[in-house]
């Protein structure tokens, strides 16, 4: 969308339970059958999406399945290194030519049902018992799969079904830049997980679109304090195209001891196994001995994770820690991408629907980060569906969020209540997605 569709207002009166303005969300809105449907029909056929890691498809021929409410998607790694993307469907009789991910034997996609074969660009290599067709039924241009088109950024493969998208840098912007700033093509996989929750996919992505709820949520990181816990720390930006963000307010946070910030690492480490981790608290570890001056501890953190970072070949983006956003904080990339980095490393979601139902969602969480350029990673791979409750998968700070999430979903159905009131100073980014998601259904 450009800036000069951004600034046009839209006519958004034929969208049902449409948002009256930005401090209220009708509830219908989350499980409407209607409403998503409408979903289906005109934000996920025509926005960019991320379908998958680069990691997931580093060799020629690899392949993965992205799936979207009812469309699948195979993004196919091609011999050059490029990267296409096709309807999941074979041309004869619309069987899904394969499901997951794994890599090309041969080269070739090849049908179950009567074995008709592709090249891995889409291209028709083998139809069986060809002579009984007709000529109209084999031209090449109609047995050729139908792409979607792709892009490459930030280490992930993006596709959009529509051919008349902008391209996706100007869809991303402003937001992606402050991915950029602090090194997103260096981030690599770590771990990946994925919990089914029953809750629609934008009541589970707004809990992660504001720090408002870690008193309560999330106590042990609020250090004890309760009520407390300050608030007003934190600045929350919002962007057009439904993006948004939150940082620390200022260039630096205001770090006073290394004791403090050793331990807040720490339960990020212990309790989500991302952003910050056990390699950083060692590094972090060594500051006890040193004398810091006042008011010079986060210029010391930073100086001391890039020195390691230089000494063990890790890349490091020239002065990524000069962004509020090294010491924490989000970017939230429209519609369902999170990016929560720190230190060189980060927390990402993607949350979608599951099971073409608006009441259940599929939420995926990765642990990036940035490893010796010298060190061969192996491919990345889902390391499994895990309930929400499950203490070997799943950490306290997750779990927490889960239970919320479900409770949510459960609470919008009770008699009574209509619609979600929201603050104007922390939860801004919320109706800033649903603005703009208006503005896409309301499009012709």
């Amino acid at each position: 969308m450009t800036a000069v569709e951004e600034r046009r207002t839209v006519d958004t009166s034929s969208v049902p339970f449409a948002m009256r303005d930005r401090l209220h969300v009708p509830r219908e809105r989350y499980y409407d059958r209607g409403f998503y449907e409408l979903e289906k029909q005109k934000l996920w056929t025509r926005t960019w999406q991320m379908a998958c890691r680069l990691e997931e498809i580093p060799e020629p021929h690899d392949f993965v399945e992205y799936e979207i409410c009812d469309q699948s998607v195979l993004v196919v790694r091609q011999r050059d290194g490029s990267v296409k993307a096709f309807h999941n469907a074979c041309r004869h009789r619309a069987t899904q030519l394969a499901k997951g991910c794994g890599r090309l034997g041969g080269g070739q996609l090849v049908c179950p049902f009567h074995g008709w074969r592709w090249n891995a660009d889409g291209t028709s290599s083998f139809v069986y018992g060809d002579y009984g067709f007709e000529p109209e039924c084999l031209r090449p241009e109609d047995l050729r799969l139908r792409e979607c088109r792709v892009e490459v950024w930030g280490g992930c493969v993006w596709i959009t079904m529509d051919p008349g998208a902008g391209p996706l840098r100007a869809s991303l912007s402003p937001a992606a830049s402050l991915l950029k700033e602090i090194g997103i093509d260096n981030w690599q996989v770590k771990w990946w997980k994925e919990v089914i929750l029953n809750a629609n996919w934008k009541m589970a992505q707004e809990a992660f679109m504001e720090g408002y709820h870690v008193m309560q949520t999330h106590p042990q990181l609020a250090m004890g304090m309760g009520e407390e816990f300050p608030i007003d720390t934190t600045e929350y930006l919002v962007f057009a195209g439904g993006h948004s963000s939150f940082q620390v307010k200022g260039s630096r946070p205001g770090y006073t001891s290394v004791d403090g910030l050793l331990l807040s690492g720490q339960l990020l480490a212990d309790g989500q196994d991302a952003m910050t981790l056990e390699r950083d608290i060692t590094v972090l570890e060594s500051l006890r001995t040193r004398e810091i001056p006042d008011g010079a501890v986060a210029e010391t953190v930073a100086a001391t994770l890039r020195r390691h970072a230089e000494g063990a070949g890790i890349p490091w983006r020239p002065g990524m820690e000069d962004s509020p956003l090294f010491f924490g904080g989000e970017v939230f990339l429209f519609p369902n991408m999170f990016f929560l980095p720190q230190f060189g490393n980060c927390l990402s979601y993607r949350i979608r629907p599951y099971n073409d139902d608006p009441e259940w969602c599929r939420f995926e969480v990765w642990s990036l980060t940035t490893y010796p350029e010298t060190e061969d990673r192996p491919r990345a791979d889902l390391l499994g569906r895990f309930d929400k409750t499950d203490t070997a998968n799943w950490g306290l700070i997750p779990r927490q969020d889960f239970g919320n999430i479900e409770r949510q979903q459960r609470g919008l159905h009770t008699m009574g209540f209509e619609e979600l009131r929201l603050a104007t100073r922390w939860e801004a980014a919320i109706s800033n997605m649903h603005v703009e998601l208006d503005k896409r259904l309301a499009a012709s």
